[in-house]
């Protein structure tokens, strides 16, 4: 995961999206490989106001890229789990940059409550994971105490329409 993903400052005043910003973002969560023209005739705007709108989307950091939803199972990754952290305090940025390296880490997040991180994991299975969370997580100086929450079954879920 890269600087720029976690970051909740912009490097642009953020704008309002209107009706038609919205109607793109959603067809593009649905389908990340749909042509322009194909956005343009779902939308009904013209091909180049279709490409203008993405292209502002994508400048502003609104779309941060396109990806695929994987299925980790099929993926030899059928081992899922929610980590909470806790930390030292002060400690996120380091934390976070040991974080990124390790294999399988899908979604880091610095939040508030009862632990300070929470980090999402796919592993080829439970043996692999206790290896992540027993050495490679309780491993690093600056985690305090972890807890793992097994994920049983998972559905992504498709914008709202």
């Amino acid at each position: 995961m890269r600087e720029d993903q976690l970051t909740t400052t912009p490097s642009h005043p953020v704008r309002p999206l209107d009706p038609i910003d919205d109607a793109i973002l959603r067809l593009l969560r649905t389908d990340g490989r749909a042509s322009v023209r194909a956005v343009a005739d779902q939308v009904h705007i013209s091909r180049a106001n279709a490409y203008a709108r993405i292209n502002r989307l994508i400048d502003e950091g609104v779309i941060r890229g396109f990806s695929a939803r994987v299925n980790h199972e099929r993926a030899g990754r059928g081992a899922s789990a929610y980590i909470t952290l806790k930390i030292v305090q002060d400690s996120w940025r380091t934390v976070r940059a040991k974080l990124e390296e390790l294999p399988g880490a899908a979604h880091i997040a610095l939040v508030s409550g009862d632990f300070d991180v929470l980090l999402l994991v796919h592993t080829e299975d439970n043996r692999a994971l206790r290896e992540l969370v027993l050495t490679r997580l309780q491993g690093i100086p600056e985690v305090l105490s972890t807890r793992t929450l097994l994920v049983f079954e998972e559905s992504d879920l498709l914008p709202e329409r």
